[in-house]
């Protein structure tokens, strides 16, 4: 029996009939330093979320948005959050008690959201700093009581930090809640609940999601006062710039097969379902000549960012991660994903498949399948609105020939000094900023559409 759809989820489908706005950020009226170095990134152009979302965000509404992955969302909440919050004439930041409050589902899209906004604050003089598990408390603690106006928090590190009073949330004005859904599927809503119990009331809150299911409508309905709804893309919706290829594969043949595929010289990103599958295949894809790194939950943090900067440095083209991490990668130039074992539903393949796609380029989406796995997933692949015909091949086919000499080749960048896991932007003396919004994302054609 379909569930009922709920108002919000009525008032997102309505909502994508609204042409996007032909604008510009500086027509956007934000703050000139922050215009300067958006310009300096040569970020000028909104991209549609951003332009839909900032001139209800910059004025004071709450906001429920809804855009497909790399389509821009941490411009789309954090231009308004770092306009509002660099309002001249306020008075110094109390130790352990920021105006605005960014929250995160994973470390890896803490420290993401944080490298895109802080150099965008430090101009403003907004301090911006990530706190999240896996890293070292202490200097964490240490950069808080300095004192900070934005902070990027994974909900259990935050909660730990407010019961060891070295956080309050009572002066947060702003709140942006990113990758919500995903916060679901990993038991985190009830602890977004106690935090934005903690913040003010009337503060202004901003949440972006996928979807609305799994207790993303409950939230949205508690905490958001007269939202308005916005979406780009159609929940679950397959990316227009993403091509969709299955192979069906006998089982002795699999590991040959994605060995040979893995070899090509682009980036290339394989899901599978476990932590221990994960290190099994990159070993053995090492074993076969082509080096690869393993995400995985398992990995001290630490590791699990060495792998991560050295795929997005192209120092590693091959990265064998598992669904949870799946939400935690946000690197540019991957134009091939592939599902070495199927996902468990059409929402994670397309979770999955949208690390490829991003911010307009194109991609390829692969499934590798074994022959009695071809129908269940024409059935997914259905459900996520799409028509995939499975290709049998093996070792050497011309189809897997072609995905293997595919992509432009990977130049690598060396490898710079590791930064502190908890940092703050340098503030110049700034006032405490005002509860005014203005902000603006902005549209490049390459770089951070987190």
């Amino acid at each position: 029996r379909p569930e009922p759809v709920s108002e919000l989820e009525v008032a997102l489908t309505a909502s994508l009939a609204t042409p996007v706005p032909d604008v510009s950020f500086a027509a956007l009226k934000l703050p000139q330093p922050l215009l300067t170095a958006l310009e300096r990134r040569d970020i000028r152009t909104p991209f549609p979320i951003q332009a839909r979302t900032l001139p209800d965000a910059l004025a004071g509404r709450d906001l429920l948005g809804r855009a497909e992955t790399g389509s821009g969302k941490t411009l789309a909440f954090g231009l308004p959050m770092l306009a509002r919050l660099s309002t001249p004439g306020r008075g110094s930041r109390a130790a352990g008690s920021p105006a605005g409050l960014v929250l995160v589902p994973t470390r890896e899209l803490a420290g993401q959201v944080t490298e895109v906004l802080a150099p965008l604050g430090q101009p403003l003089g907004v301090r911006v700093l990530a706190v999240y598990g896996g890293a070292s408390i202490g200097r964490q603690v240490a950069a808080l009581r300095r004192g900070v106006d934005l902070l990027v928090a994974t909900p259990g590190r935050l909660l730990d930090l407010v019961r060891q009073g070295e956080c309050s949330l009572g002066s947060v004005e702003v709140t942006a809640i990113d990758e919500a859904d995903h916060m679901a599927d990993l038991g985190f809503l009830p602890d977004v609940s106690r935090i934005l119990d903690l913040t003010r009331p009337d503060a202004q809150r901003l949440l972006f999601s996928a979807t609305l299911d799994r207790g993303v409508d409950r939230l949205a309905r508690a905490y958001l006062t007269d939202p308005v709804a916005i979406a780009v893309a159609p929940a679950a919706a397959p990316v227009a710039t993403m091509d969709h290829l299955a192979f069906a594969v006998r089982a002795e043949d699999k590991l040959a097969v994605t060995t040979e595929i893995a070899a090509r010289p682009a980036r290339t990103l394989l899901f599978v379902r476990t932590k221990h599958g994960a290190d099994r295949l990159a070993k053995q894809l090492a074993r076969g000549g082509v080096p690869a790194a393993a995400l995985h939950g398992n990995l001290a943090q630490g590791a699990r960012q060495r792998a991560l900067d050295a795929f997005a440095a192209g120092r590693s083209r091959v990265l064998v991660a598992t669904d949870v991490a799946a939400r935690g990668i946000h690197v540019d130039d991957v134009d091939l994903v592939v599902h070495f074992d199927p996902p468990t539903d059409h929402k994670d393949y397309l979770h999955r498949s949208g690390r490829t796609a991003r911010a307009g380029a194109r991609g390829t989406v692969l499934s590798l399948l074994l022959p009695e796995q071809v129908r269940e997933a024409g059935r997914m692949h259905q459900r996520a609105g799409l028509t995939v015909a499975a290709t049998a091949v093996m070792p050497g086919h011309a189809a897997v020939v072609a995905l293997a000499r595919s992509g432009e080749p990977v130049v690598a960048r060396e490898a710079t000094a590791p930064e502190a896991p908890a940092r703050a932007t340098r503030r110049p003396g700034r006032g405490r900023p005002s509860r005014r919004r203005s902000s603006t994302p902005g549209r490049r054609e390459a770089k951070p559409a987190a």
